[in-house]
Protein backbone atom coordinates (compact mmCIF):
# COMPACT_ATOMS: atom_id res chain seq x y z
CA UNK A 1 0.00 0.00 0.00
CA UNK A 2 1.06 3.52 -1.21
CA UNK A 3 1.07 6.58 0.97
CA UNK A 4 1.98 9.90 -0.08
CA UNK A 5 4.39 11.94 1.99
CA UNK A 6 2.11 13.33 4.98
CA UNK A 7 3.87 17.33 4.51
CA UNK A 8 2.52 17.27 1.25
CA UNK A 9 -1.13 14.99 1.81
CA UNK A 10 -3.49 15.33 4.72
CA UNK A 11 -5.92 12.67 5.49
CA UNK A 12 -8.77 13.57 4.46
CA UNK A 13 -10.87 10.51 4.77
CA UNK A 14 -10.86 7.92 7.13
CA UNK A 15 -13.60 5.55 6.63
CA UNK A 16 -14.27 2.96 9.48
CA UNK A 17 -16.23 -0.65 8.49
CA UNK A 18 -17.78 -2.88 10.39
CA UNK A 19 -19.70 -5.84 8.28
CA UNK A 20 -21.25 -8.45 9.82
CA UNK A 21 -23.89 -11.23 9.41
CA UNK A 22 -28.04 -11.10 10.92
CA UNK A 23 -29.05 -9.44 13.11
CA UNK A 24 -32.61 -10.19 14.58
CA UNK A 25 -35.51 -8.09 13.40
CA UNK A 26 -37.38 -8.18 16.45
CA UNK A 27 -37.09 -5.16 18.86
CA UNK A 28 -34.20 -3.47 17.25
CA UNK A 29 -33.69 -0.35 17.58
CA UNK A 30 -31.52 2.75 17.27
CA UNK A 31 -31.46 5.12 20.20
CA UNK A 32 -29.78 8.51 19.24
CA UNK A 33 -29.80 11.75 21.92
CA UNK A 34 -30.36 15.38 19.56
CA UNK A 35 -31.48 18.64 19.46
CA UNK A 36 -33.70 20.66 17.79
CA UNK A 37 -31.77 23.06 15.37
CA UNK A 38 -34.19 25.93 16.90
CA UNK A 39 -33.84 25.33 20.19
CA UNK A 40 -30.40 24.17 20.24
CA UNK A 41 -29.79 23.76 24.21
CA UNK A 42 -32.93 21.32 24.71
CA UNK A 43 -31.60 17.62 24.43
CA UNK A 44 -34.04 15.25 23.43
CA UNK A 45 -33.57 11.15 23.47
CA UNK A 46 -35.24 9.36 20.42
CA UNK A 47 -35.69 5.83 18.05
CA UNK A 48 -34.65 7.04 14.41
CA UNK A 49 -37.00 4.95 11.78
CA UNK A 50 -35.71 2.88 8.74
CA UNK A 51 -33.39 4.39 5.93
CA UNK A 52 -34.25 7.93 4.71
CA UNK A 53 -37.05 8.61 7.73
CA UNK A 54 -37.10 10.54 11.10
CA UNK A 55 -36.24 10.25 14.38
CA UNK A 56 -38.99 9.70 16.84
CA UNK A 57 -39.09 12.26 19.29
CA UNK A 58 -39.40 10.48 23.30
CA UNK A 59 -40.63 13.36 24.81
CA UNK A 60 -43.46 14.19 22.57
CA UNK A 61 -44.37 10.82 22.66
CA UNK A 62 -44.44 10.21 26.47
CA UNK A 63 -44.02 13.69 28.41
CA UNK A 64 -42.90 11.36 31.07
CA UNK A 65 -39.76 10.53 29.46
CA UNK A 66 -36.29 12.05 30.56
CA UNK A 67 -34.65 14.19 28.02
CA UNK A 68 -30.77 12.84 28.02
CA UNK A 69 -29.75 9.37 27.20
CA UNK A 70 -28.16 8.82 30.59
CA UNK A 71 -31.69 9.07 32.72
CA UNK A 72 -33.46 7.44 29.77
CA UNK A 73 -31.22 4.13 30.68
CA UNK A 74 -31.95 4.75 34.09
CA UNK A 75 -35.53 3.50 33.42
CA UNK A 76 -34.45 0.12 32.59
CA UNK A 77 -37.39 -1.77 30.86
CA UNK A 78 -39.58 1.33 31.68
CA UNK A 79 -37.90 3.04 29.06
CA UNK A 80 -37.25 0.90 26.56
CA UNK A 81 -40.79 -0.22 26.35
CA UNK A 82 -41.61 3.12 25.95
CA UNK A 83 -39.36 3.45 22.90
CA UNK A 84 -40.58 0.28 21.46
CA UNK A 85 -44.32 1.76 21.43
CA UNK A 86 -43.13 5.74 20.74
CA UNK A 87 -41.81 3.79 16.83
CA UNK A 88 -44.23 1.25 16.61
CA UNK A 89 -46.86 4.47 16.77
CA UNK A 90 -45.35 6.53 14.06
CA UNK A 91 -46.33 9.43 15.82
CA UNK A 92 -44.07 12.84 16.78
CA UNK A 93 -41.77 11.98 13.90
CA UNK A 94 -38.91 14.91 13.07
CA UNK A 95 -37.66 15.06 9.86
CA UNK A 96 -33.29 14.95 10.32
CA UNK A 97 -33.09 18.28 8.34
CA UNK A 98 -34.85 20.05 12.08
CA UNK A 99 -32.24 18.24 14.13
CA UNK A 100 -28.97 18.23 15.66
CA UNK A 101 -27.48 14.66 16.42
CA UNK A 102 -25.66 14.70 19.30
CA UNK A 103 -23.37 11.75 20.77
CA UNK A 104 -25.69 9.12 21.74
CA UNK A 105 -24.30 9.97 25.69
CA UNK A 106 -23.03 12.53 27.02
CA UNK A 107 -21.82 13.29 30.47
CA UNK A 108 -21.68 9.19 31.37
CA UNK A 109 -19.62 8.95 34.48
CA UNK A 110 -16.90 6.70 33.13
CA UNK A 111 -15.30 6.08 29.70
CA UNK A 112 -13.38 2.70 30.14
CA UNK A 113 -11.29 1.43 27.21
CA UNK A 114 -9.51 -1.32 26.53
CA UNK A 115 -5.50 -1.98 25.25
CA UNK A 116 -4.36 -4.15 23.21
CA UNK A 117 -7.91 -6.28 22.73
CA UNK A 118 -7.40 -7.47 19.14
CA UNK A 119 -4.51 -10.10 18.54
CA UNK A 120 -3.91 -8.74 15.18
CA UNK A 121 -3.14 -5.53 16.80
CA UNK A 122 -0.31 -7.13 19.12
CA UNK A 123 1.36 -8.97 16.53
CA UNK A 124 1.34 -6.06 14.37
CA UNK A 125 3.77 -4.36 17.49
CA UNK A 126 5.37 -7.83 18.32
CA UNK A 127 4.11 -7.26 21.64
CA UNK A 128 2.78 -10.35 23.41
CA UNK A 129 -0.80 -11.23 24.00
CA UNK A 130 -2.25 -9.84 27.18
CA UNK A 131 -2.77 -12.25 30.31
CA UNK A 132 -5.47 -9.78 31.73
CA UNK A 133 -7.45 -6.81 30.31
CA UNK A 134 -5.64 -3.47 29.93
CA UNK A 135 -7.81 -0.87 31.13
CA UNK A 136 -7.62 2.76 30.73
CA UNK A 137 -9.88 5.78 30.66
CA UNK A 138 -10.67 9.04 28.77
CA UNK A 139 -12.30 11.66 30.70
CA UNK A 140 -15.44 12.04 29.52
CA UNK A 141 -15.30 15.43 28.26
CA UNK A 142 -13.29 13.78 25.44
CA UNK A 143 -16.78 12.56 23.95
CA UNK A 144 -17.55 14.55 20.87
CA UNK A 145 -21.18 13.75 18.71
CA UNK A 146 -21.16 12.36 14.96
CA UNK A 147 -21.33 16.24 13.73
CA UNK A 148 -19.30 17.55 16.03
CA UNK A 149 -15.90 18.97 15.21
CA UNK A 150 -12.80 17.15 16.63
CA UNK A 151 -10.25 19.60 17.43
CA UNK A 152 -6.62 18.83 16.35
CA UNK A 153 -4.53 20.34 19.45
CA UNK A 154 -1.24 22.39 19.03
CA UNK A 155 0.29 20.18 21.51
CA UNK A 156 0.56 17.24 19.56
CA UNK A 157 2.34 16.27 16.10
CA UNK A 158 1.16 12.72 16.12
CA UNK A 159 -2.83 12.24 16.29
CA UNK A 160 -3.29 8.78 14.95
CA UNK A 161 -6.93 6.90 14.54
CA UNK A 162 -8.59 4.02 16.15
CA UNK A 163 -11.72 2.92 14.83
CA UNK A 164 -13.78 0.61 17.98
CA UNK A 165 -16.79 -1.05 18.60
CA UNK A 166 -18.26 0.67 21.64
CA UNK A 167 -21.26 -0.41 24.20
CA UNK A 168 -22.93 1.46 26.54
CA UNK A 169 -24.13 0.29 30.22
CA UNK A 170 -27.90 0.12 30.54
CA UNK A 171 -28.27 -0.74 34.64
CA UNK A 172 -26.16 -0.58 37.56
CA UNK A 173 -23.59 -3.62 38.28
CA UNK A 174 -20.52 -4.55 40.96
CA UNK A 175 -19.12 -8.31 41.02
CA UNK A 176 -20.96 -8.93 37.22
CA UNK A 177 -20.96 -12.64 36.34
CA UNK A 178 -19.46 -13.09 32.75
CA UNK A 179 -22.81 -15.07 31.91
CA UNK A 180 -24.61 -12.17 32.72
CA UNK A 181 -22.39 -9.33 31.51
CA UNK A 182 -24.85 -9.23 28.63
CA UNK A 183 -27.77 -8.00 30.23
CA UNK A 184 -26.19 -5.03 31.79
CA UNK A 185 -24.79 -3.89 28.80
CA UNK A 186 -27.85 -1.82 26.64
CA UNK A 187 -26.51 -1.42 23.17
CA UNK A 188 -23.45 -0.96 21.13
CA UNK A 189 -22.36 1.83 18.91
CA UNK A 190 -19.17 2.99 16.98
CA UNK A 191 -16.46 5.23 18.41
CA UNK A 192 -12.87 6.19 17.15
CA UNK A 193 -10.06 6.00 20.03
CA UNK A 194 -8.35 9.62 18.91
CA UNK A 195 -4.78 8.96 20.34
CA UNK A 196 -2.15 11.85 20.13
CA UNK A 197 0.70 9.10 20.19
CA UNK A 198 3.82 11.61 20.74
CA UNK A 199 1.91 12.18 24.65
CA UNK A 200 0.49 8.41 24.87
CA UNK A 201 4.11 6.82 24.27
CA UNK A 202 7.08 9.28 24.78
CA UNK A 203 5.91 11.90 27.12
CA UNK A 204 4.15 11.94 30.43
CA UNK A 205 5.93 9.11 31.92
CA UNK A 206 4.65 6.87 28.69
CA UNK A 207 0.79 6.78 30.68
CA UNK A 208 -1.44 6.70 28.18
CA UNK A 209 -4.44 9.21 29.66
CA UNK A 210 -3.15 12.48 28.56
CA UNK A 211 -3.04 10.93 25.27
CA UNK A 212 -6.04 9.65 25.18
CA UNK A 213 -8.05 12.34 26.40
CA UNK A 214 -7.57 15.37 24.27
CA UNK A 215 -11.27 17.58 24.47
CA UNK A 216 -13.14 15.80 21.44
CA UNK A 217 -10.61 12.61 21.01
CA UNK A 218 -14.01 10.64 21.74
CA UNK A 219 -16.19 10.78 18.77
CA UNK A 220 -19.03 8.49 19.75
CA UNK A 221 -22.31 7.39 17.60
CA UNK A 222 -24.59 8.00 15.69
CA UNK A 223 -26.75 5.84 17.27
CA UNK A 224 -26.77 3.08 20.17
CA UNK A 225 -28.00 -0.11 18.43
CA UNK A 226 -30.04 -2.03 21.46
CA UNK A 227 -27.82 -5.50 22.63
CA UNK A 228 -30.98 -7.38 21.45
CA UNK A 229 -30.64 -6.49 17.78
CA UNK A 230 -27.92 -8.28 17.42
CA UNK A 231 -27.17 -11.85 16.77
CA UNK A 232 -23.39 -12.14 17.85
CA UNK A 233 -21.29 -8.80 18.56
CA UNK A 234 -18.48 -10.88 18.14
CA UNK A 235 -18.62 -11.64 14.78
CA UNK A 236 -18.40 -8.28 13.04
CA UNK A 237 -16.07 -8.00 10.30
CA UNK A 238 -14.03 -4.43 10.95
CA UNK A 239 -12.44 -2.61 8.09
CA UNK A 240 -10.56 0.99 8.11
CA UNK A 241 -10.01 3.33 5.14
CA UNK A 242 -7.44 6.15 5.00
CA UNK A 243 -7.64 8.40 1.63
CA UNK A 244 -9.80 4.79 -0.10
CA UNK A 245 -7.02 2.64 0.78
CA UNK A 246 -7.85 0.13 3.30
CA UNK A 247 -5.68 0.47 6.60
CA UNK A 248 -7.41 -1.99 9.03
CA UNK A 249 -9.11 -4.93 8.32
CA UNK A 250 -10.27 -7.41 10.87
CA UNK A 251 -12.92 -9.06 12.59
CA UNK A 252 -14.36 -8.74 16.14
CA UNK A 253 -13.97 -12.48 16.43
CA UNK A 254 -9.63 -11.20 17.01
CA UNK A 255 -10.93 -9.77 20.51
CA UNK A 256 -8.77 -11.29 22.93
CA UNK A 257 -11.05 -10.52 26.10
CA UNK A 258 -14.83 -10.51 24.59
CA UNK A 259 -17.32 -7.91 25.91
CA UNK A 260 -18.55 -10.42 28.61
CA UNK A 261 -15.25 -10.58 30.11
CA UNK A 262 -14.46 -6.78 29.96
CA UNK A 263 -17.66 -5.89 32.20
CA UNK A 264 -17.20 -8.46 34.68
CA UNK A 265 -13.31 -7.71 34.92
CA UNK A 266 -14.22 -4.21 35.03
CA UNK A 267 -16.95 -4.24 37.52
CA UNK A 268 -14.53 -5.93 40.27
CA UNK A 269 -13.23 -2.52 40.53
CA UNK A 270 -15.74 -0.02 40.14
CA UNK A 271 -19.12 0.59 40.32
CA UNK A 272 -20.87 0.58 36.82
CA UNK A 273 -24.02 2.94 36.59
CA UNK A 274 -26.25 3.20 33.26
CA UNK A 275 -24.56 5.36 30.63
CA UNK A 276 -21.15 4.62 31.20
CA UNK A 277 -19.04 4.16 27.73
CA UNK A 278 -16.64 0.89 27.24
CA UNK A 279 -14.54 1.19 24.27
CA UNK A 280 -13.28 -2.70 23.42
CA UNK A 281 -10.42 -2.02 21.23
CA UNK A 282 -8.94 -1.40 17.52
CA UNK A 283 -7.17 -3.60 14.95
CA UNK A 284 -4.18 -3.25 13.52
CA UNK A 285 -3.32 -0.94 10.79
CA UNK A 286 -2.83 2.44 12.60
CA UNK A 287 -0.64 5.26 11.43
CA UNK A 288 2.37 5.38 14.32
CA UNK A 289 3.06 1.24 13.56
CA UNK A 290 3.18 1.85 9.90
CA UNK A 291 6.82 2.76 8.18
CA UNK A 292 7.60 4.98 8.05
CA UNK A 293 4.60 6.72 10.49
CA UNK A 294 1.37 8.47 9.09
CA UNK A 295 -0.35 10.80 11.22
CA UNK A 296 -3.67 13.15 10.86
CA UNK A 297 -1.97 16.70 9.86
CA UNK A 298 -3.66 20.41 9.36
CA UNK A 299 -4.14 21.66 6.04
CA UNK A 300 -4.17 25.47 5.09
CA UNK A 301 -7.47 26.58 4.61
CA UNK A 302 -5.90 28.67 1.79
CA UNK A 303 -5.54 25.56 -0.32
CA UNK A 304 -8.43 23.10 0.80
CA UNK A 305 -11.19 25.14 3.07
CA UNK A 306 -12.56 22.02 4.18
CA UNK A 307 -11.70 17.99 4.87
CA UNK A 308 -13.37 15.75 5.45
CA UNK A 309 -12.97 12.77 7.70
CA UNK A 310 -15.46 9.56 7.62
CA UNK A 311 -16.52 6.91 9.95
CA UNK A 312 -18.81 4.02 9.21
CA UNK A 313 -20.01 1.11 10.54
CA UNK A 314 -21.95 -1.45 7.89
CA UNK A 315 -23.21 -4.96 8.95
CA UNK A 316 -23.77 -6.57 5.56
CA UNK A 317 -27.15 -7.14 4.10
CA UNK A 318 -29.05 -6.06 7.46
CA UNK A 319 -27.39 -2.74 9.05
CA UNK A 320 -25.77 -0.16 8.76
CA UNK A 321 -23.99 2.44 11.37
CA UNK A 322 -22.46 5.37 9.38
CA UNK A 323 -20.74 8.79 11.04
CA UNK A 324 -18.97 11.29 9.71
CA UNK A 325 -16.39 12.98 12.30
CA UNK A 326 -14.81 16.65 11.45
CA UNK A 327 -11.42 17.65 12.60
CA UNK A 328 -11.04 21.40 13.21
CA UNK A 329 -7.94 23.23 13.88
CA UNK A 330 -6.69 26.76 13.76
CA UNK A 331 -5.78 25.62 10.11
CA UNK A 332 -8.93 24.60 8.76
CA UNK A 333 -12.63 23.92 9.91
CA UNK A 334 -14.70 21.05 8.31
CA UNK A 335 -18.40 19.99 8.56
CA UNK A 336 -19.73 17.05 8.33
CA UNK A 337 -23.27 14.96 9.05
CA UNK A 338 -24.10 11.33 9.90
CA UNK A 339 -26.74 8.88 9.79
CA UNK A 340 -27.84 5.00 10.52
CA UNK A 341 -29.80 2.98 8.20
CA UNK A 342 -30.82 -0.14 7.31
CA UNK A 343 -29.81 -2.56 3.86
CA UNK A 344 -32.03 -5.30 3.17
Amino acid sequence: MRFLAVPQLTLRRLNAVFSAGSVRRFGRMRLVQFCHKVAEGIVRVGVEQDEGQGIVDLKAFDPSMPSTMREFLELGPKGMDCAKRALSSGQNVLPRSDIRLLSPVTNPEKVVCVGMNYKDHCLEQNAPIPKEPIIFSKFPCSITGPNDDIILPDESQEVDWEVELAFVIGRKGKHIKEEEALSYIAGFTVANDVSARDWQMKRNGKQWLLGKTFDTFCPLGPALVTTDSLKDVHKLGIRCFVNGATVQESNTNQMIFQTEKVVAWVSQFVTLYPGDVFLTGTPPGVGVFRNPPVFLKPISSELIPKRIVEIFLLRRKEMSWSVRLMRSDRYATQSCNGEIFYID
